[in-house]
């Protein structure tokens, strides 16, 4: 490692020089190790922000003569994680000859159509807006940023002359303009004034650097942004407060959380008025400091000044206008304080498209807020789902670091209204949001299961996972729900360790879920174990344990789950796992048998209350899951065998025999009847059974 590594003290270098020699000359894959070691600090660039480039000279395969190729990161991407498979490989020559052609500001959507035309890899990604930006610029490697302290001097009244302070004649400056063909003119121009500079700054945007290989590249970018930074912390030590000093105490931490908790699915249910969303919460020091200060309500509303940001946090949030010590406790009198707040933002966005539409503006979007700020608490972000919250949530605390830098230089300025509908709604950021894919079945839908540390539990989570939910595992036994959660990206699962014997304990796994995703729509309780013995050797401990587990933990959860879906009013799916035993009378079976009548009665019962919430409560019966089930371990298997006068081992092909269809049951397949029930939006009270067919089990 090399000995700069000490000299950042606002950026991270992560250089790592063996892995770097790895790569040999192969400049593009060097230029794709920088972009994910840039992308990986917040503070530098966030989620699909900015874009870096390289040029190597390569042999065009239609003339065998060589020519100069720009790989840059294409349309959609991430520098974070970006790969081959994410880049644009364009010649330079062709995309520079598109001068000729531009018809200036008025022809900026035609441009974008014409990139393709200069397309060199044939597998390329869609290229971006910024294309031209690096195209026109004669740098091997280039790098585009949003970071926060650059950003900071970019929006600060008198920009140009903080840019003048910080870095002298070795930094040019451009003031803000849309990105796009004629952006990049006026850094081509930029340069050609100012011969010899490191980089640009783009006002209200973000910065350009660059160098002749990617080391030099990367370590100018560290370099200006470090000076940027070093700059804005002298200028708060001076200052001596941010954002105008604390004017609200905040909650100890773990009253923040609590709080939060039960906040969440009110808000999640006012912010889902359009479409469905999914939440995630902060109370960050940076996002405490500007949430619990005297300059909160001057500068929210003011909006964020980097494109990147109001891009995917709106223009500007939704600050709620309650005490710290509000009592959340009390659903129907919080949501008569919430649902004025979410009528006015709802209705000042609509006059905010109203005022600012063009002739041929996309109809507005969803006019609800996605920024959510509780002085005291936190900051709440609500997206179509966890990694966009997520993301939301981060820009946002950019846009923070932003104004905390610009107000400590000289003082915060925005992008003007105009400027910011024109971006939010160009209509080239509508047809990026055309292309998206097809949402999932149970995309935007949050899902509780319980036993789901292996076994059916598990499958069925997995099962609602790809049919794109976010899931909270939860179980009894941690060390398998720690093994279980390794098994999803990180955006799409939490666990909670939950007995559901114990109500507090339900309690807690469904803070957790409320905490970490919003709420909860789908709630199915998979834990349980099986007993079998004859009616002489069952105990009362067998009894208590069957019902407490099965028949008390169905009830504590849909008590619990149902309050939850009541105070989001978006409906709900409560899925009991029980068992063709709990229809069929066997022998040796009294005390399990009755707590899976039990439960599938009691599914009836709720199905016939909640309904009024557009709650559905259906119950899905296995029957002979043997492999892969938890259950079959043990004295269960010896009992059932024992009572059909088999062996153990001959268990599945018993079971699989008995059926009509003649099937092995397996986890996936009841899995598989949860997720049909969810697809099943006017069905409640309804049993099904996924048993291969067992004519004593059928219900009619």
């Amino acid at each position: 490692m090399s000995s700069t590594t000490t000299q950042f003290k606002y950026v991270d270098y992560l250089w790592d020089e063996e892995q770097a020699a790895k790569l040999g000359d192969d400049q593009v894959a060097l230029f794709l190790y920088r972009s994910n070691i840039l992308g990986s600090d917040l503070r530098i660039t966030n989620y699909g922000g900015g874009n870096t480039s390289c040029k190597t000279i390569e042999k065009d395969p239609l003339t065998n003569e060589e020519v100069e190729v720009m790989w840059i990161k294409g349309s959609g991407g991430d520098i974070g994680t970006l790969n081959r498979a994410g880049i644009a490989g364009l010649y330079t020559g062709r995309l520079r000859d598109l001068k000729k052609v531009y018809g200036g500001l008025t022809d900026e959507d035609r441009m974008v159509g014409l990139f393709n035309h200069a397309i060199y890899d044939l597998d390329s990604r869609a290229p971006s807006i910024d294309t031209p930006l690096h195209g026109l610029l004669p740098f091997k490697h280039i790098d585009h940023l949003h970071p926060d302290a650059v950003i900071a001097v970019a929006a600060a009244e008198n920009s140009q002359q903080v840019t003048r302070d910080i870095w002298g004649d070795s930094m040019a400056w451009v003031p803000w303009q849309r990105p796009g063909f004629d952006l990049g003119l006026q850094l081509e121009k930029a340069l050609a004034e100012n011969p010899g500079i490191r980089g640009i700054v783009l006002g209200s945007h973000g910065l350009f650097t660059w160098g002749d290989t990617s080391y030099e590249c990367y370590m100018n970018s560290l370099e200006v942004i470090e000076m940027a930074s070093e700059y804005i912390e002298r200028k708060v030590k001076e200052k001596g407060s941010v954002f105008g000093g604390e004017k609200v105490s905040p909650l100890k931490a773990e009253e923040r959380k609590a709080k939060a908790a039960k906040l969440m699915p009110l808000l999640r249910g006012l912010a889902s008025s359009d479409s469905r969303m999914v939440g995630h919460f902060t109370d960050s020091d940076a996002v405490l400091q500007f949430i619990n200060s005297y300059d909160l309500q001057r500068l929210a509303p003011m909006g964020t000044s980097c494109p990147d940001h109001f891009l995917r946090t709106k223009i500007q949030p939704l600050v709620l206008d309650l005490q710290t010590q509000q009592d959340v406790s009390d659903p129907k009198a919080l949501l008569a304080k919430l649902k004025p707040a979410f009528n006015g933002y709802r209705e000042q966005y609509r006059q905010y498209y109203e005022t600012h539409k063009r002739s041929n503006s996309p109809a507005m979007r969803d006019p609800n807020p996605v920024v959510i700020i509780y002085p005291g608490v936190g900051m709440f972000t609500f997206a179509k789902n966890k990694q966009t919250a997520r993301v939301a949530s981060e820009f946002y605390v950019n846009a923070i670091n932003v104004m905390r830098g610009a107000e400590a230089i000289t003082s915060y300025t925005s992008l003007p209204r105009q400027e910011a509908f024109d971006i939010e709604y160009w209509l080239l950021e509508e047809a990026k949001l055309q292309r998206q894919p097809k949402e999932q079945p149970l995309s935007r839908k949050i899902a509780l299961v319980t036993g789901a540390g292996g076994g059916i539990g598990k499958a069925i989570a997995d099962k609602l996972a790809s049919e794109g939910a976010v899931v909270v595992l939860t179980d009894i036994a941690e060390d398998r729900l720690q093994q279980a959660v390794t098994t999803y990206d990180k955006d799409q699962a939490t666990y909670a360790v939950c007995d559901v014997t114990d109500s507090a304990s339900i309690a807690g796994a469904f803070d957790k879920a409320c905490l970490e995703f919003g709420g909860v729509d789908i709630v199915v309780h998979s834990a349980g174990l099986a007993i079998s013995k004859p009616l002489h050797e069952t105990t009362t401990k067998d009894w208590d344990i069957l019902q407490n587990v099965l028949v008390k933990g169905q009830f504590e959860l849909a008590k619990a789950g149902a309050d939850i879906m009541k105070n989001q009013g978006l409906g709900g799916d409560i899925i009991p796992i029980a068992s063709k035993n709990g229809l069929v009378s066997g022998p040796n079976n009294v005390a399990y048998g009755t707590a899976k009548a039990a439960q599938q009665h009691m599914a009836r019962l709720l199905a016939a209350e909640l309904a009024a919430f557009d709650v559905r409560v259906n119950t899905v019966n296995p029957d002979g899951v043997i492999i892969g089930s938890k259950i079959w371990e043990g004295e269960w298997a010896e009992g059932r065998a024992k009572a059909y006068g088999i062996t153990v081992d001959e268990l599945p092909a018993h079971y699989a025999k008995r059926n009509l269809l003649n099937r092995i049951i397996r986890p996936e397949d009841i899995a598989d009847g949860v997720f049909a029930f969810t697809l099943l939006d006017k069905s409640t009270g309804n049993i099904l059974n996924v048993d291969g067919g067992m004519a004593n089990a059928f219900v009619r």
